[in-house]
């Protein structure tokens, strides 16, 4: 195939990810982590599904960055994972120190490559990698908004009994307990949310939505979640590849966007083969303006800790 995809780290988000990617046939797949025999052995697992694709791409798994030249566009997955009690915040210091070494790796070998992040605490690591990188702010952006928007759709089809895939959610701000859920914009087979079902039960999925990953980190006790957002993840390649100039809420750079400039935060961009082709502004309420310089101050705090 004439693209190619890397993805740093091949542990669950990382492989389930490259499955994701290999049966939708988009590009040739390189799959790295450090530890040896794990890559090349997931590799090897997902490249024996060909004979069920229709249009199987090429699957390496290695331990060595040189593999990953001239990547079209690298995801970051690596680093740890929460556990139950831990916040993202937690994670910082040692999942900084592996993006802030991927990313470097990254622009050794992949110059002209798209990052996208998906190591927590995101938006903070998307910053760090858009730093570390020197790239335009267009070719570095990270998974939020793609997920939350998911799992709140999930919430709303099962209480609501309509199909997610009938639904638009609109979920932006940081991708964590600080992140702004908004109904009146959520489309439900065309109709805002609030015309649909009462306060009570939007109150309800929003809660939902917003501990959605604690929770499922709350039953898998040694882990976190890794299905939903490697198909997240998968979604936003898929943009970028195919140019399909589509609306997907993600970590992105701000440069005077919804009044703010040089933070990384969830918001509506269109993903095309260039990267985030436009920041989109909705249009949000005082209070809804008032949240989501909450959840940009936050993501300013910790970025502060970094001292870059």
């Amino acid at each position: 195939m004439d693209k190619k995809v890397s993805i740093i780290g091949a542990g669950n988000v990382g492989s389930s990810l490259a499955r994701e990617l290999f049966s939708m046939g988009l590009a040739d797949i390189v799959l790295l982590d450090i530890v040896e025999g794990l890559p090349q052995g997931k590799a090897l697992d997902i490249s024996q599904c060909a004979t069920f694709n229709a249009k199987a791409p090429r699957i390496k798994g290695t331990n060595d960055y040189a593999d990953t030249a001239f990547s079209d566009l690298v995801v970051i997955t690596a680093g740890a994972s929460r556990r139950p009690g831990m916040t993202r915040d937690q994670l910082l210091e040692i999942n900084a120190k592996v993006v802030s070494e991927a990313t470097s790796k990254v622009v050794q070998h992949s110059s002209d490559a798209i990052i996208i992040i998906v190591t927590n605490p995101v938006d903070v690591m998307t910053y760090l990698a858009l730093k570390i990188s020197g790239f335009p702010s267009k070719r570095v952006f990270g998974l939020s908004g793609a997920l939350d928007g998911a799992r709140f759709a999930s919430f709303i089809s099962e209480e609501l009994n309509i199909p997610a895939a009938e639904i638009e959610p609109c979920v932006i701000g940081e991708h964590g307990q600080n992140m702004i859920v908004i109904p009146r914009l959520t489309m439900v087979q065309k109709n805002p949310l609030p015309k649909i079902t009462d306060k009570i039960t939007i109150e309800k999925l929003i809660k939902l939505t917003i501990n959605g990953g604690a929770e499922i980190v709350a039953h898998l006790k040694t882990g976190s979640a890794y299905y939903a957002p490697a198909a997240a993840a998968a979604s936003m390649v898929k943009a970028v590849l195919n140019d399909e100039r589509k609306l997907i809420s993600c970590a992105a750079y701000l440069n005077n966007d919804y009044g703010m400039s040089d933070i990384i935060t969830g918001v509506p961009v269109l993903l095309g083969r260039s990267g985030i082709m436009q920041t989109v502004n909705i249009p949000i309420t005082s209070a809804e303006q008032e949240a989501l310089e909450k959840a940009v101050q936050a993501t300013r705090d910790t970025i502060a800790k970094l001292n870059l």
